[in-house]
């Protein structure tokens, strides 16, 4: 089965039923809004519909009042009053002789008669033409109405009105002239009834095809959204698959989709700071058991020495004056070693934990000078040679700076011939703060062990620093110092050319 086919599956039969998964609430949604905007189509198509069909008839009705013969609207009127007089003589609901509902004046087309006709003179009274059952529909409009029909700029094609019966109709009005002269309006009223029975028989139709356009969209939709969300069910699976052991895995990032694609280079970079965290950790921890090891091996050296010491002191060399004295300057010097390891073990553990630095202006080339006497002293008969410019004031802390440039000094003086050995100390400004060297004409440092030098209880030559008291934490002293003020340290050397260790510390 392909990875494709195994997160579709996943998806349809795991999240399609699952109201709080993406794939239900983005259907879901979907189709809400579907659904507001059928219902809003279906809202406008009954109002706009409603207005054309209205809109529509009247200007028929215009039209086709517009072709019947000023003579036949005088005749329609002329045979109203004698229908209402003959009505007067005769009883109510009689029609005068030669004149019935299906027997119509000439010109007046029929469909105009299916509605109710009236006159309307220019004092609004009403006066019903045709004597059809409709005649009735004619309603008496307000006077102000009546005027409006008359006003050539008036832009009404139609009136809405209400009989007292709450029955809807449309009222349209036509002026009406004789030889010239305006002499009132002809009225014709419908029900608008007809109009929404075609209204509700279109929404009627639109609400069926819109459940249908709904019931397909659910179809297609799932598919669609199926086939949406494999990008991030791959970016699932992948993320499934990473534990703590298996961090160098990544997510696709190229899936052609533009938010999934960000996400993923999201969780790859934090994939990578996670991998780079746990190596981080990782080496911490190994470099952690290798400094309890050196350090127990540092401190189990001097104690057995000194436990040797006092064995043979309880053997009777007590009562030996040249044993005693000679077991007691080895037993303090021993004791003086664990003491500066101690120290130095101390010294390591407060800068890694809360460094304190109170930094000030100084001049490192005066500092120095002020160090010279002790240097020289520390050099013995070593060539010692100074190359300092004039820096300027740099901030430092000045006690922890003057223990770098000892510390340096003294892993110089240890590595150097005591009758040939040579040791400069130079001090220049660069571009980017200054820089402060010691070098020497010892036996230099291969390249194996270049690496290694600022490492905790590293030592090249072991057997030559155990005899000068190094532990090998000066130089991871110094680096911890150095980088406490912002600065670097590294060491440039070559085997029988001797080293030459570098300290840059930045002005500001």
């Amino acid at each position: 089965m392909s990875r494709w086919q195994a997160s579709k599956d996943r998806f349809s039969l795991k999240n399609s039923v699952d109201p709080h998964s993406l794939k239900f609430q983005l259907l879901a949604r979907s189709l809400f809004f579907l659904a507001i905007i059928l219902v809003l189509i279906g809202i406008f198509q009954y109002v706009f519909l409603k207005g054309f069909i209205l809109s529509s008839t009247a200007s028929s009705i215009r039209s086709q009042m517009a072709s019947v013969p000023r003579e036949t609207w005088t005749q329609m009127l002329i045979y109203a009053e004698i229908n209402a007089n003959f009505n007067l003589e005769n009883g109510p609901g009689e029609l005068a002789p030669g004149r019935t509902p299906e027997n119509p004046p000439r010109g007046v087309p029929m469909n105009l008669m299916d509605s109710a006709i009236a006159y309307v003179d220019l004092n609004g009274n009403v006066t019903p033409l045709n004597s059809g059952g409709n005649s009735s529909l004619s309603p008496q409009l307000s006077a102000d109405q009546y005027q409006e029909g008359l006003m050539e700029t008036s832009f009404r094609d139609y009136m809405v009105v209400k009989t007292s019966g709450g029955e809807e109709l449309m009222v349209v009005l036509q002026p009406l002239n004789f030889r010239g002269r305006l002499i009132g309006q002809i009225q014709v009223s419908m029900s608008t009834q007809f109009v929404n029975n075609v209204l509700f028989r279109q929404v009627f139709i639109f609400m069926v095809l819109s459940l249908l356009a709904l019931a397909g969209g659910l179809v297609a939709y799932q598919a669609v959204i199926k086939r949406t969300l494999v990008p991030l069910s791959n970016v699932v699976d992948t993320m499934e698959s990473i534990d703590s052991g298996n961090l160098d895995e990544r997510l696709p990032v190229a899936q052609g989709q533009t938010e999934i694609d960000s996400l993923a280079h999201s969780f790859n970079g934090m994939l990578e700071r996670l991998e780079s965290s746990f190596a981080a950790e990782k080496e911490a921890k190994e470099q952690m058991r290798r400094f309890v090891a050196d350090a127990s091996h540092e401190l189990r050296t001097p104690l057995t020495s000194i436990h040797g010491f006092l064995e043979v002191l309880q053997r009777g060399a007590k009562n030996q004056p040249d044993m005693l004295d000679k077991s007691l300057k080895s037993m303090y010097a021993e004791s003086g070693r664990m003491k500066k390891l101690i120290q130095d073990l101390l010294l390591l553990a407060k800068l890694d934990r809360s460094p304190d630095v109170e930094k000030e202006g100084k001049d490192l080339k005066s500092l120095i000078l002020e160090m010279e006497p002790q240097l020289r002293m520390l050099a013995e008969d070593r060539e010692v040679r100074l190359d300092l410019a004039s820096v300027g004031p740099v901030p430092i802390d000045v006690d922890k700076i003057k223990q770098v440039i000892l510390n340096l000094f003294q892993n110089a003086v240890q590595h150097t011939d005591q009758n040939h050995g040579s040791i400069r100390l130079s001090l220049q400004s660069m571009e980017s703060g200054v820089e402060l060297a010691v070098g020497d004409n010892g036996p230099g440092i291969s390249e194996e062990h270049l690496a290694h030098l600022f490492e905790r209880f590293y030592r090249s030559d072991s057997s030559r620093a155990r005899k000068y008291g190094g532990s090998g934490l000066g130089l991871a002293i110094t680096q911890s110092l150095v980088e406490l003020h912002g600065g670097t340290i590294w060491v440039e050397s070559k085997v029988g050319e001797g080293s030459r260790f570098v300290v840059r510390l930045p002005k500001a």
